[in-house]
This record gives C-alpha cells, sequence and structure tokens, in this order.
C-alpha cells in the first residue's frame, strides 16, 4: 500500500498538481477569511501552508486525521457567505474527533475539485493501510534525521534522530547497531540499510520469546504449533484448523508461509498487532448543525432539540437563557434526515423541547412530516394501542419524537418543563445510546425555595395537536416518586432527573430505582452548575438501569472515554443490552449494596510492553517521556479500582515493564476497564499520553496489544501497549 501511495503521487494528476501548491481562502467566520497557499507534501501523508506562495510554511493537517471531505454546499458557515464567496470553489475537510472543521475556498470550481477528489484518493489509501504498511511510513523518519538532506544518516544525524523518537539509547549499543546496518561500511546509512537500522531498533524480544517458546525450531510455527498457541494463551477453545489457516492466510507476510502453512516472526507480530484480534469481539457556545452531525456520525442515537419562535414564522432552535447563535429548526430536521442512519441502521429520537407558539408548532410539525418523510415513525407499528416497547431491531431507520402529548382526559395547556439538555444517550435494549452538545440549567435542590414561590407565575403554552400527534412511544412526564409513577404511568412514558437527584435516589432507593427502570425510561442529565461543560461518570447511573445518560459530549476526558467504550460494543450501533439483574422486575439488585447470585471474578494484566508512545506535551521539547501503565476498573462502588505499574526511564519507543496487577470484581457484567499510559513527572502531576477504555465483558484473554487513542478518541498509530489477561472465576488471592 505504501508503493500504492507512492506511485499515486507521481501519476495521479490531482495530487501532483495539489503537491505544486495552490492559493485558496481560509475561512473561520463571517469577519475572519485569510488568503493562505496550500502545498501537499512529498510523503503524501500531510499538508502545509503559508502566508505567501514562497513563504515559511508550516503544518495545517495530516491525512490520517480526515474523516471526509464536504462540498461548500454542506458547509453551515459557507451558506452564510454565498453573497461574497461561490459555494461551488468551496469545500470542507472533517477530522476525527473534537477537532474543528477547516473550510476552504478554491479560485476556481476546477481547483476545488482537484483537492476534493485528491483528499479524498488520500483518505481511501490511508485508511486501508493495515499495521505492517503503517509501519512502513517510518522511513519517513529518514528523512526528519536526514539533516542536511544528502540522502545519507551519518551516526551523529542518527543520534538526533533517535532524540526525536522519544529513545534514550546507550551510545555504545547505538553505535554498534549503527554499524551492524552499514553493509557498505562507507560510515553512513542510505536506503535499506536505514531499514534494517530500523528494524534492529524495533525488535520485539519479548514477543521473539514468546514466539520461540511454541516454536519448535524457534525460526516458524507450524500449523500445529500455532493452532496450540491460539487455543492455550488466547483461550480460543473453540478454535479450529480452518479458523487458523485464515489467520495465517490473514497475516503472514511471506509466500512460502501461506503455500506451506507456517507462521514466521513477522507473520505472527501482524497477527498479534492487529486491531480485528486485540482485546475486542457548555452554557455558552455556537449552536450549530455541525454539533448535530458529529453526535449522529459518532453514533449517538438520541439528539435534543430546543425550539423557539423565530422571525418569519420560522421556529428557531438555541439554547434557551444562554449565549448560543440561532439556527432555523427546519435546517436542524434536515440534518437529522440526512446523517441519522450514516453510522447506523438503529433508531433515532428526537427530543422536543418546545417554547413555541401555536402557530410555530404546527410548522414545526409540517416540517418533520415533510422532510422525515417515511423516516418518521407517525404511528404505532400495528397501528393500535401497544401493551410493550418495541424493540430497536423493529425500528430500524425510523425517526421516534419524544416530548408532551395530549390525551383525552389532559387540559390543552400544561407548564413547561425545565431546560433539558443538547445530545443525550441510552442504554438499555428498549432504546439505548450515548452523549449530548450542551449542558443545561435544571435547578438544583438549593434552588428550590425559589422555584417554589415563583411557581404560579410559570408561563403557559398552548399544545398544539398537530405536533402532539407525532410523540407515539416516548412522552416526556414528570417525575414525582416511584410509587407515583408505578400507580399513574405507562411504559411509553419517559421521566427525566437531574444528575444531583439521580444520585440521591440511587443511594435512597436504588432498588427500587432499578424496577422502575425494567418497565419505564429514565433520562439522566448533567447539572446546569456545570458551566464549565464538564462531565460526571455515567456509570453510577448505568448501574441503577439508568437507559438515557446524557453528556456534555464536547468535552474530552474520563468521562467520555467511559461513555464511548461502553458504546463500542455491540459493533458501535448505539444500543447496549442491559444484564439480566436490570431487566428483571423483581430485581433484589442494588448498586450500592450488590449481593449474590452475581459472579464474582478475579482479572490478571500483566503489562508486558509499550511500541513508540508519542510524546504529546511540546513544552517538554528537551525530554523523553517516562511511561508507567495505570489500569482503571469502573462498575460498582465496591469494584471501583486502579493500580499502575512503575514508570521506565527515559523510553518512550520501546519501554518495558513486565509487571501483574490484580483486580477483584463482585460484579463484572458492569465493570468497564480503562488503561492510560502516563508520562511520570516527580515535579508535578504526570502528563497523559493516550487510553483505550472497554467493557469487561469484551475483553479477550491472552496476548493482546492495547492500541491506544487520545483524548479525543482520535488512534495514535502505531503507539500500543502490549499485555497479557487472563479472568479466573471468584475472588483470588495476589499471583505473581
Amino acid at each position: 500500500m505504501a508503493s500504492l501511495l507512492q506511485d499515486r503521487l507521481t501519476t495521479d494528476q490531482d495530487l501532483l498538481l495539489m503537491q505544486e501548491g495552490m492559493p485558496m481562502r481560509k475561512v473561520r467566520s463571517k469577519s475572519w477569511k485569510k488568503l493562505r497557499y496550500f502545498r501537499l507534501q512529498n510523503d503524501g501523508m500531510t499538508v502545509w501552508h503559508a502566508r505567501q506562495a514562497r513563504g515559511s510554511a508550516k503544518p495545517s493537517f495530516s491525512i490520517s486525521d480526515v474523516e471526509t471531505i464536504r462540498n461548500g454546499h454542506d458547509s453551515e458557515l459557507l451558506r452564510s457567505l454565498t453573497e461574497e464567496l461561490p459555494l461551488e470553489q468551496g469545500f470542507t475537510v472533517v477530522f476525527h474527533g473534537r477537532r474543528s472543521n477547516l473550510d476552504l475556498v478554491a479560485n476556481s470550481v476546477e481547483e476545488a475539485q482537484i483537492w476534493m477528489r485528491g483528499l479524498h484518493l488520500l483518505v481511501d489509501l490511508v485508511t486501508s493501510m493495515d499495521h505492517q504498511e503503517r509501519l512502513d511510513q517510518y522511513r519517513d523518519w529518514f528523512q526528519r534525521g536526514d539533516k542536511n538532506q544528502d540522502g545519507k544518516m551519518s551516526f551523529q544525524e542518527v543520534q538526533r534522530l533517535l532524540h526525536l523518537m522519544n529513545v534514550e539509547m546507550d551510545q555504545e549499543y547505538a553505535f554498534s547497531l549503527f554499524q551492524a546496518a552499514d553493509t557498505s561500511q562507507s560510515g553512513t546509512l542510505e536506503g535499506e540499510e536505514f531499514v534494517e537500522f530500523y528494524k534492529a531498533l524495533t525488535k520485539r524480544a519479548e514477543v521473539q520469546e514468546l514466539f520461540e517458546s511454541f516454536s519448535a525450531d524457534g525460526q516458524k510455527l507450524t500449523l500445529l504449533e500455532f493452532l496450540d498457541f491460539l487455543r492455550e494463551e488466547q483461550k480460543e477453545r473453540d478454535c479450529t484448523s480452518e479458523l487458523a489457516l485464515e489467520l495465517i492466510d490473514r497475516y503472514e507476510p511471506s509466500d512460502s508461509g501461506k503455500m506451506n502453512q507456517v507462521k514466521s516472526m513477522d507473520g505472527f507480530l501482524s497477527y498479534l498487532c492487529s486491531k480485528g484480534w486485540r482485546h475486542l469481539q457548555p452554557l455558552c457556545g455556537q449552536s450549530s448543525v455541525e454539533g448535530y452531525i458529529r453526535a449522529l456520525k459518532r453514533g449517538c442515537r438520541c439528539v435534543e432539540v430546543d425550539v423557539w419562535d423565530g422571525p418569519s414564522g420560522e421556529p428557531v432552535v438555541y439554547h434557551g437563557h444562554t449565549l448560543t447563535s440561532r439556527i432555523l429548526f427546519k435546517d436542524v430536521v434536515a440534518t437529522v434526515a440526512q446523517y441519522a442512519f450514516q453510522t447506523s441502521d438503529y433508531p433515532v429520537i428526537l427530543s422536543l423541547e418546545t417554547h413555541c407558539s401555536w402557530e410555530q408548532q404546527q410548522t414545526m410539525a409540517r416540517h418533520l412530516t415533510e422532510i422525515l418523510g417515511e423516516q418518521l415513525l407517525s404511528t404505532t407499528l400495528d397501528g393500535v394501542l401497544p401493551t410493550q416497547l418495541p424493540s430497536p431491531e423493529e425500528l430500524r431507520r425510523k425517526i421516534l419524537v419524544k416530548g408532551k402529548k395530549l390525551t383525552l382526559e389532559e387540559d390543552l395547556e400544561y407548564e413547561e418543563e425545565e431546560v433539558e439538555p443538547g445530545l443525550e444517550g441510552e442504554h438499555e435494549s428498549e432504546l439505548v445510546l450515548e452523549s449530548q452538545f450542551e449542558t443545561e440549567s435544571e435547578p438544583e435542590p438549593q434552588e428550590q425555595n425559589l422555584q417554589i414561590k415563583d411557581k404560579k407565575k410559570k408561563s403557559k403554552t398552548i399544545l398544539c395537536p398537530a405536533l402532539s400527534s407525532l410523540v407515539i412511544y416516548l412522552k416526556s412526564v414528570s417525575f414525582r416518586s416511584f410509587t407515583h409513577s408505578k400507580k399513574h404511568y405507562h411504559f411509553y412514558e419517559i421521566s427525566s432527573f437531574s444528575e444531583t437527584k439521580a444520585k440521591r435516589l440511587i443511594k435512597e432507593a436504588g432498588n427500587e430505582f432499578v424496577q422502575h427502570n425494567t418497565w419505564q425510561l429514565s433520562r439522566v442529565y448533567p447539572s446546569g452548575l456545570r458551566t464549565d461543560s464538564s462531565n460526571y461518570n455515567p456509570q453510577e447511573l448505568w448501574n441503577a438501569g439508568c437507559q438515557m445518560v446524557a453528556m456534555n459530549m464536547q468535552t474530552a476526558g474520563l468521562e467520555m472515554d467511559i461513555c464511548d467504550g461502553h458504546f463500542r460494543q455491540n459493533g458501535g450501533c448505539g444500543y447496549v443490552l442491559k444484564p439480566d439483574f436490570l431487566r428483571d422486575n423483581q430485581s433484589s439488585f442494588h448498586p450500592e449494596r450488590p449481593i449474590s447470585p452475581f459472579k464474582a471474578q478475579t482479572l490478571l494484566i500483566q503489562v508486558i510492553s509499550g511500541q513508540q508512545l508519542p510524546k504529546l506535551n511540546k513544552t517538554k521539547e528537551g525530554s523523553i517521556v517516562d511511561p508507567l501503565v495505570k489500569v482503571q476498573i469502573f462498575g460498582v462502588r465496591l469494584d471501583t479500582a486502579r493500580q499502575e505499574t512503575n514508570y521506565v526511564e527515559n523510553n518512550g519507543f520501546n519501554p518495558y515493564w513486565g509487571q501483574t496487577l490484580c483486580f477483584r470484581v463482585l460484579v463484572p457484567e458492569l465493570a468497564m476497564l480503562r488503561f492510560v499510559v502516563m508520562d511520570y513527572d516527580w515535579k508535578s502531576r504526570n502528563d497523559f499520553i493516550g487510553q483505550y477504555t472497554l467493557p469487561w465483558s469484551c475483553m479477550q484473554q491472552g496476548y493482546r496489544h492495547i492500541h491506544l487513542l487520545s483524548k479525543d478518541g482520535i488512534s495514535l498509530c502505531p503507539a500500543s501497549i502490549f499485555v497479557y489477561i487472563c479472568i479466573r472465576e471468584g475472588l483470588e488471592g495476589d499471583e505473581s
């Protein structure tokens, strides 16, 4: 693939023109539009920009960070500038994670098309690279280390390169590797000599030892030897010869190895590094449809829309009582229609918080019906009064409306609920997923006295029947008590709780909350006092069976790592089935006091080594990382724990720990496991390097590579840690 990339760079007309460079306008806002010169670098992996054609250039973005390319018509910002800039000449670079989009306007439609086609091609090529092909890209290290760009690397340049690679190495040992690779004895490394030097540098002694322990001759693994490894160490008890052959064919680089049905050391390492077999089966900001796009493309299945009366009879969306800008309701609905099912076919919930007049509610109903069309669920599935909620499978590619609903017993007037949050999520099989975009402002307990005094002054809103009729399975109701809900409410109704109230109920009536969540949906949202858009740990609410646990999705950190990790399971479809004891309406489970029959387990994790860990703190330019690994368990309160290895001094390239950590878990069905790599600092707080979070139930035993993610959830490939995982039934003592 690397050779294919190099071939395209020299033959594809679009890529050749991109390497020459072109002027384009970089657009950040209506008032910020600057001319910049963009050029694709010769490696085909990065785009640089400069203020002038021959000016000093700096990196703009890496191709591996690009998620997709959109044309100008899909950019909300560029559409607002159509009087100044032609949409046909514009396009948007969309990045993975939380990085802002890059809007560019070329000098002509043809030049815009050149960049769009070229970037699409490069993204496809980079995305299709496997682990070994990505390692081939590290030949770029040669260019970085070759300071005088003469195509040769002296030992002095090698020493500089080692520092760039984040590794401190004994000078004599480094020189011995240099001499061994210098087969021409020229005193410099060229071409394949540097490749051999790099291979020696990246040699995995711990993997070699494992390979030789199963190989009779130390040179290869026969089919039977590889099958023994899969069954004994990887705990693949049902592995067949056919599957082992498939893995040899997939990961063995040599044709002779495939032909003879054996695995070489390179093929063995390629298998261990493969992602498919690693360890898995604000109150102030800018409202934008881009927030909805990002959430839906990340798998979010529930989208909140806070709607108010707008000018010219058109409802607008913004977060009330906050400093967010207005966007048209119909634009939000169109965005949901376009992106709802790009990531998952399973149903999306459109949660409406309506503050509109009767007339604009009618406009809302019309937009929902006309724009969503067949996607909108406007009647029960069988046309009769339901007796239970339909499954996500039955609602595939359907959009459901959540909100207030009129009944024969209700008056046409209702009191407005407190403002709800942005993009939210759920947890159970009935209706499930994650995440929110903005935060909310429900009064906390300390604000209740003022609320009671002002209750009579609350404004009344007349609910429009046309909008009410679109609420089928998700009628919003206020929560008073569990007893009241059981007596007066139905399975198709949903109550909302502030995080403070939900946590209090878990402590005071945890088992009642669990039983409540077996027949009615619950939604929990962040406190309005979180003015910094911080998050709470969703695990505590999942432990009680709460289906929708809303998050400030724009805020990276431990809490979002847990949320993202939880919803990686089940194919990332946005729906996760709760454990049996959270679906049984007679359940005795109490999240604060878990007792049998829940089956306890012991987890042993041997943290073996790390590979090519990045140095993310740019303020410590002269230092090399001192990495340590922290393993955290999140679940019921008694299971929450953390342990860490010692730090390895001055080696982020191939650190070795060889330490075993032991965890005892009472309720493994609710546990989440988080691997975190930190840069030890004795003067201040340790610096974050990377993490990976996954549910206990998704862990595979045996030797696995944990491929690290950044704070924003972006792959840090090839950075990884190599571990051995063993799960035993019951609570055992410490083991070495």
